[in-house]
């Protein structure tokens, strides 16, 4: 199988993966980005780390178990060749955390933002942090010795404990110290300022009082992470169906949730580190050190204490998202959408537009029935609200719920029971299928006639991620899509992956392949000498069939241009193969999630936004769609964009030929571009020159505007 992987102008997912978390930390050292969030980058770093272990290290060490052989198509590496290049990769990047975080928090104490070490309290403060130990901490602990008595406990993933090397006279014993979660990850000192020491760090400090019958000779703060319950239909395996039956087999032999990583904060004897590894099954390879804590998400709570003169000084400005200039605010939101199209996009511009579409739909006596497909929510969701509020006012509401979007399982079945009871109709989505796609599809009878208003988004309906992600949501009323909309859902409902669709492409069975021929136009026309393109602004890249087209594209002389967050699989720039992709990332204060798929040059250029990234995972195995975008203005407004992005040039990097990134070079006098920014002060700017714009006087429904201003389709 070896000989038939191509991988000149392609690379190891995982490693490529590993790079945009380095991207994400060479956040956490630039100057530019105010200190507090600074430390914030280096936090989520750190829990992007814990994720990649549990998913794809997990992932990748079940398809080390299987006795078939399986290679990886762009890199042509076995899974356990993959583990090697993973576990050499890592240890750098834990050093370079450690070096930065060490460095900002020597920088926040200058402003009186201190993580105290307890050697460095004073009396009265050590007097208060024993209280606390004494009165709070140690009755929820359970101290433990591991002998043949005691069996070695069970640590949950990414939870902390002490470890200790115990002695009692000439016998030696391990000892373990495992921290609830339940506990606040700090206990804050009464100063001016924000002073703080870390849960783990007293617990350390005052172990040797839990072991009084013995000697502590060592003692560290550690944590287990352990492989993610991820089925392998949810990851991005470019495996044949045989292997991936035989991995299905395998899995359910093992004992899931196995460790795939043990971390220790500071050091730690080459005997305990033997004694953890023995007592866990992980070989060296699978041991990280740190210096700095292994759990940051204390950080995201240290925000809300900050004094108010430190946030204004050490974290981003505050940002609003803005009411689009395009929609008339307190005006209804149905007859504008009848009108003209309009798009949103998050966060520069609120969700609440769409939010009251949806509300107005829920009381409107013209609306039939309300369908909608939901991945994620936040925990408190106004949307569910209105979906509720419009099936206990008698519209038919139908929502598909897939309750397998990862780690918010359990919130997706307390929305689904809470919809049923108000009378909705839920479905559950497709086995081996996942319903990832985002549309919602608002029926009207008006004067006898159907009406539909089909809103396409990138991303989920989750009014708390449509502050921190980059996302667009698309409100048309074109008859056309609406009528695919109707059509999706009654697939949906009777199981029928392989519908027909005359604008949408819907996966898994028409989006990859429209792709494909979309790429093919391209081809064609540069070998007629026709001016051609192809633009893609994804967060990941890893469909090798995509990669493989993409390449042709480039062979054939086609511009390929790609605004890739995450994994990129394509190597750009490989002589004769790739030499004419560019791909850039950006990261920034929001994440970037949009999908836009593009097609061509000037007015003739085919636009679609989507769900899907190009990975085989979503253009194979899981229900995506993507939507044209016809009308002019929107259009207008995308390429505008796209145009904004490729001209950053302060939070972009290049992806080079190795697989390495560099920054934009900058031409000498070229103003800074960093296109997030650009957009908040747009959406600002467009906000308040339509709030100060004088009210359109208001339209006569005489004969002639009846006749001529009817949308035009």
């Amino acid at each position: 199988m070896s000989k038939e992987v191509d991988t000149r102008y392609t690379q190891e997912r995982e490693l490529s993966w590993l790079r945009f978390n380095e991207r994400v930390l060479e956040e956490a050292k630039d100057e530019r980005v105010p200190l507090f969030e600074r430390l914030k980058f280096a936090a989520i770093f750190t829990s992007n780390l814990d994720e990649f272990f549990m998913i794809r290290v997990g992932s990748i060490t079940d398809m080390t178990l299987s006795k078939q052989t399986h290679v990886d198509s762009k890199s042509g590496l076995t899974p356990s060749q993959q583990l090697q290049a993973i576990f050499k990769t890592v240890p750098g990047l834990y050093k370079q955390r450690d070096k930065i975080l060490s460095q900002l928090e020597k920088r926040l104490r200058t402003c009186n933002i201190c993580n105290l070490a307890p050697s460095e309290l004073d009396g009265k403060e050590r007097k208060l942090v024993e209280r606390w130990f004494r009165d709070y901490v140690q009755p929820v602990l359970s101290p433990m010795v591991v002998d043949s008595h005691h069996p070695f406990p069970h640590l949950p993933s990414n939870s902390l404990a002490i470890a200790l090397s115990l002695r009692m006279g000439t016998e030696r014993c391990f000892g373990l110290v495992p921290i609830p979660r339940n506990l606040p990850p700090y206990i804050q000192l009464e100063e001016r300022g924000l002073r703080y020491l870390l849960t783990e760090q007293v617990v350390l400090a005052y172990a040797d009082t839990l072991f009084e019958n013995y000697q502590v000779e060592e003692k560290c703060v550690v944590s287990v992470t352990r492989n993610a319950d991820i089925s392998p239909e949810d990851e991005d395996y470019d495996v044949g169906e045989d292997f991936r039956a035989h991995m299905q087999k395998v899995l359910k032999k093992r004992a899931r949730l196995a460790p795939v990583r043990l971390e220790i904060q500071g050091g730690a004897s080459p005997e305990l580190q033997q004694y953890l590894c023995q007592r866990l099954n992980l070989t060296d390879v699978q041991v990280f050190h740190a210096k700095g804590p292994l759990n940051m998400g204390y950080v995201y709570s240290l925000e809300n204490k900050l004094p108010q003169e430190s946030a204004a000084a050490l974290c981003y400005p505050p940002y609003t998202p803005q009411w689009p200039a395009g929609l008339a605010k307190g005006e209804k939101l149905i007859p504008q959408v009848l009108r003209r199209d309009a798009l949103l996009f998050y966060p520069y511009q609120s969700m609440e537009p769409f939010l009251q579409l949806v509300r107005e739909a829920a009381n409107d006596p013209a609306v039939l029935s309300i369908k909608i497909t939901i991945y994620r929510l936040a925990s408190t969701a106004k949307l569910v609200e209105y979906l509720a509020a419009a099936a206990e006012n008698g519209k038919d509401v139908t929502v598909l719920m897939e309750l397998r979007a990862r780690f918010d399982e359990q919130n997706n079945i307390a929305w689904a029971q809470r919809l049923e009871e108000a009378g909705c109709t839920i479905l559950y989505g497709f086995e081996g299928y996942k319903v990832h796609s985002k549309i919602c599809l608002i029926t009207r009878r008006e004067k006898g006639r159907i009406q539909y208003i089909t809103q396409i988004g990138t991303g989920n309906y989750n009014e708390k991620t449509a502050k921190l992600y980059t996302d667009f949501c698309l409100m048309t009323a074109s008859p056309a899509i609406g009528a695919d909309g109707a059509v999706f859902f009654q697939n949906m409902a009777t199981s029928n992956l392989n519908g027909e669709y005359h604008q949408l492409l819907v996966a898994p069975h028409g989006l990859k392949n429209r792709l494909l021929d979309l790429m093919d136009g391209e081809i064609e026309k540069a070998r007629q000498g026709k001016p051609a393109r192809i633009f893609v602004k994804v967060n990941s890249v890893t469909d090798r069939e995509l990669i493989d087209k993409l390449s042709q594209a480039s062979q054939a002389g086609v511009p390929v241009t790609m605004n890739v967050r995450g994994i990129c699989c394509l190597r750009p720039g490989v002589p004769g193969l790739t030499d004419h992709i560019k791909v850039f990332s950006i990261v920034g204060r929001y994440l970037e999630h949009p999908r836009i798929y593009a097609f061509g040059v000037g007015e003739e250029t085919r636009i679609y936004i989507g769900s899907a990234d190009l990975m085989t995972r979503n253009t194979e195995r899981r229900v995506e769609i993507a939507c044209p975008v016809l009308d002019p203005a929107v259009r207008r407004q995308i390429r505008h964009y796209v145009e904004l992005y490729c001209s950053d040039n302060e939070k972009a990097r290049v992806l080079q030929p190795d697989g390495s990134y560099t920054r934009v070079e900058r031409p000498e006098g070229a103003p800074g571009v960093d296109a997030q920014a650009a957009l908040m002060d747009e959406a600002e700017r467009e906000a308040l020159a339509a709030a100060q714009a004088p009210p359109a006087p208001e339209r006569r429904s005489g004969l002639l505007s009846r006749l001529f201003g009817r949308r035009k389709e």
